[in-house]
């Protein structure tokens, strides 16, 4: 039942590699426009600015109480034309990939922001009360003193989210976006070795999250040998 001809994978392998660098696509916009807009969101959380801080509340408790799939599934079927009238696109570009695009990076900005927040939350008072000491404005010591630090003590987190992330990616099968793992499936019906293909694709996940969370390990470790040092 799991026996898959290599030949198969050979000859498949420019339209799994297809596949994977549509996934891999989606993982890096989600990863840079979540983390972007997390951050912008977590600044509104830690704001003076009381209806800032209710409205960043508002969004993060939305989509954290919102199941991913719902998420994609409203962007492909509510919000499709309003994207491409707002980025003015091509009447030939796959609607698709810019919705899973645009919903994995509202959805994970939340998450992001709660990460960055519990960052900010984490670095003493006195380093924000010294650099208004210094002269600074609250924007420049949060752009110069306050993110910098929360940015490397939530270094870990920020990158095992971004591995949760990638995973999610598979989601997108919903939408028949030929990502990684619905090529893999797609390629297993047509060939009539469809668990092996799954298990394959399942394997792929696997070694690279496996591989990407050892990093994370090794940024943890060295991090905390950094602040034995100092």
């Amino acid at each position: 039942m799991f026996d898959l001809d290599p030949l198969l994978l050979l000859q498949t392998a420019p339209i799994l590699l297809k596949g994977m660098l549509i996934t891999l696509k989606i993982t890096v916009a989600a990863v840079v426009l979540g983390m972007f807009s997390g951050t912008l969101l977590a600044v509104a959380r830690v704001s003076p600015i009381l209806p800032l801080r209710w409205l960043s509340a508002l969004y993060v408790n939305c989509f954290r109480s919102i199941p991913l799939v719902m998420v994609l599934m409203w962007f492909y079927l509510i919000v499709p034309q309003m994207l491409a009238r707002f980025f003015n696109l091509s009447p030939l570009t796959d609607i698709r990939l810019i919705s899973a695009i645009t919903a994995f990076t509202m959805f994970e900005a939340a998450y992001y922001a709660e990460i960055i927040r519990a960052g900010l939350g984490s670095i003493p008072r006195g380093q924000t009360q010294a650099a208004l000491a210094l002269g600074m404005t609250l924007p420049q010591a949060l752009r110069l003193v306050l993110l910098p630090q929360a940015f490397r003590a939530m270094a870990p987190l920020l990158l095992t989210q971004g591995i949760i992330l990638f995973q999610d990616t598979a989601l997108v099968y919903i939408l028949g976006l030929g990502d990684f793992f619905r090529t893999a499936v797609t390629i297993g019906k047509t060939n009539g070795y469809e668990p092996a293909m799954i298990l394959f694709a399942g394997l792929i996940y696997f070694g690279i999250c496996y591989a990407a969370s050892r990093l994370v390990d090794s940024l943890k470790r060295a991090l905390a040998e950094q602040k034995r040092a100092s």
